[in-house]
């Protein structure tokens, strides 16, 4: 990633590694909906955090993206997952 000082946004050089945060209430069912999201995708998932009161679990998945519109489209199946609280 280059960072251009005249601009707000990154310059990235596809293809590229890209991690989102994923939060949930359910850690199997979080992992199960990252898994559908990824479909045939070469990833990782990593712990992360669990909240204070154990309600929410957050996982990190990672994924090599190819282009802008492949970050944003797994981004959005992220979003609409039934399972997903939250995608950072």
């Amino acid at each position: 990633m280059i960072i251009d000082s005249n601009s707000k946004r990154p310059n990235l050089e596809y293809p590229c590694k890209w991690s989102y945060k994923v939060i949930g209430s359910d850690v199997e069912k979080l992992i199960s909906a990252i898994e559908e999201c990824a479909g045939n995708l070469d990833y990782e998932i990593t712990p992360s955090n669990i909240s204070r009161n154990g309600k929410y679990y957050s996982l990190n998945f990672t994924v090599i993206v190819t282009s802008e519109a492949a970050r944003d489209l797994t981004y959005e199946k992220l979003r609409s997952h039934k399972n997903i609280r939250l995608v950072l």
